[in-house]
């Protein structure tokens, strides 16, 4: 199974700290006095997952998190193969990322992407099987959370939209009446795409976001929205949820 994990953010949420050194490689307190980047939690959850083949992108402090991995597969000796994805040059945003990622990966199947600052129990090679099983583009893992960005997903949980409920903005997909009764749901910053993806991409920008993507997509392809039970999700990449994790 191969992934991309999305690093190269600027982490300015998470300044000072980020001033130094990039988001994934932040420290967060595994218990017992333990910390370890952020990067290396979600490599040893991937690797004992099943997955072989890892793209992570890099723009912020690319030096660091490059000697980082290096050091990384020395200490582990794991059957499993890091590539860097440079963006140096330029943030793509998550769009442009796995775009310009495209070529370090296997065409012939599925990956997984998860964001750096995502910590969860969610079983990701179960999660890529299910996508396997359906006729979808893109499988999005999502929650019921507190927060104004919002999916909306129709009775299938099909996508039909977007909305952003603090300055209520609307987006709805084609195909889908604003009269549709829809579920709200919050991404979860993981989900799945089906190799059929890239070639889609072609006629974006070079910089693009994923999202904008997936909502115009769906009004030809499916892009559906997976709810899973009892799963239990952080977003590190905020001072507060990072000061009070527990793992």
């Amino acid at each position: 199974m191969q992934a991309i994990i999305l690093a190269a953010g600027l982490g300015t949420r998470m300044k000072p700290v980020t001033d130094k050194v990039p988001k994934a490689l932040v420290p967060v307190n595994t218990g017992h006095g333990v910390q370890k980047p952020m990067l290396e939690l979600l490599l040893d959850k991937l690797a004992l997952q099943g997955f072989t083949h890892i793209v992570v992108n890099v723009h912020h402090f690319a030096g660091q998190i490059r000697t980082f991995i290096s050091d990384y597969l020395e200490r582990k000796e794991l059957s499993l193969h890091i590539c860097l994805s440079d963006e140096t040059d330029l943030l793509r945003d998550t769009g442009g990322a796995l775009r310009k990622a495209r070529a370090l990966l296997d065409p012939s199947q599925p990956f997984l992407i998860h964001n750096v600052d995502i910590i969860s129990d969610i079983d990701a090679a179960r999660l890529v099987a299910c996508h396997q099983a359906t006729d979808s583009l893109a499988t999005l893992v999502v929650s019921q959370r507190d927060t104004p960005r919002q999916f909306l997903f129709d009775d299938r949980w099909r996508l039909a939209g977007w909305t952003n409920t603090m300055t209520g903005q609307v987006r709805r997909v084609a195909g889908h009446s604003p009269a549709q009764a829809c579920h709200t749901r919050a991404f979860a910053g993981i989900h799945v795409m089906s190799q059929a993806v890239m070639p889609l991409m072609d006629t974006w920008p070079e910089v693009f976001s994923v999202i904008d993507f997936y909502l115009e997509q769906a009004g030809t392809h499916t892009v559906r929205g997976v709810e899973i039970p009892g799963l239990r999700i952080t977003d590190i990449g905020k001072p507060e949820s990072l000061r009070n994790i527990t793992l």
